[in-house]
């Protein structure tokens, strides 16, 4: 055998070696990467959809200003993916462990929705009883007949014989920001 030859073998036997080396670095990457996701996705100790979650919260709006807080009550209860909180409170909780904090904001669009200017009506002042004066910012309920269902509308102005009434969210439009501390699981 030629010395060339030796030498081919050899560098052939290294590369392949560099090979077998780069395939056990890629093996390693996929099974931590793996581990990572299996511990999010089956991890028993975090929110997730369908979990009962405990809740404390302070609401506010963009620049500070509270709105709410439960802080010296009970805490909020509700279960993630049925629709009983806003869309951003449940992502927010979501992936949260036992008596962890955070801070977020949420936008409108996963609060309350945008302000839509299509459901400020003005109305004959007749759908409200002759024994109730209009106090303009009031939030009043109307019970429709076609379906017995119960709006709450805030008056925005009036005259001798309409009203202009908002049926818009009263957070409609607004961006809020929620401080959170998860309590826990109220079903596990």
């Amino acid at each position: 055998m030629k010395k060339s030859e030796k030498l081919k073998g050899k560098v052939a036997v290294l590369n392949r070696k560099k090979q077998y080396i780069r395939y056990g670095i890629a093996a390693g990457a996929v099974i931590i990467v793996a581990l990572i996701v299996g511990f999010y996705l089956f991890n028993p100790f975090v929110a997730r959809h369908g979990d009962t979650v405990m809740i404390y919260y302070t609401e506010s709006f963009e620049n500070g200003t509270e709105l709410y807080n439960n802080l010296d009550g009970d805490p909020l209860v509700f279960t993630i993916g049925n629709s009983t909180v806003i869309p951003g409170l449940e992502e927010a909780v979501t992936g949260m462990a036992p008596n962890t904090t955070k801070t977020v904001n949420i936008s409108f669009d996963k609060a309350y929705g945008p302000y839509r200017q299509d459901l400020v009506q003005v109305m004959n002042r007749s759908i409200l009883p002759d024994d109730i004066e209009p106090v303009v910012g009031h939030t009043y309920s109307i019970h429709r007949t076609a379906d017995g269902a119960v709006a709450y509308v805030r008056l925005l102005s009036f005259t001798r014989d309409n009203l202009t009434l908002d049926n818009n969210h009263l957070l409609a439009g607004e961006n809020l920001t929620f401080n959170l501390r998860f309590v826990g699981f109220a079903n596990k």
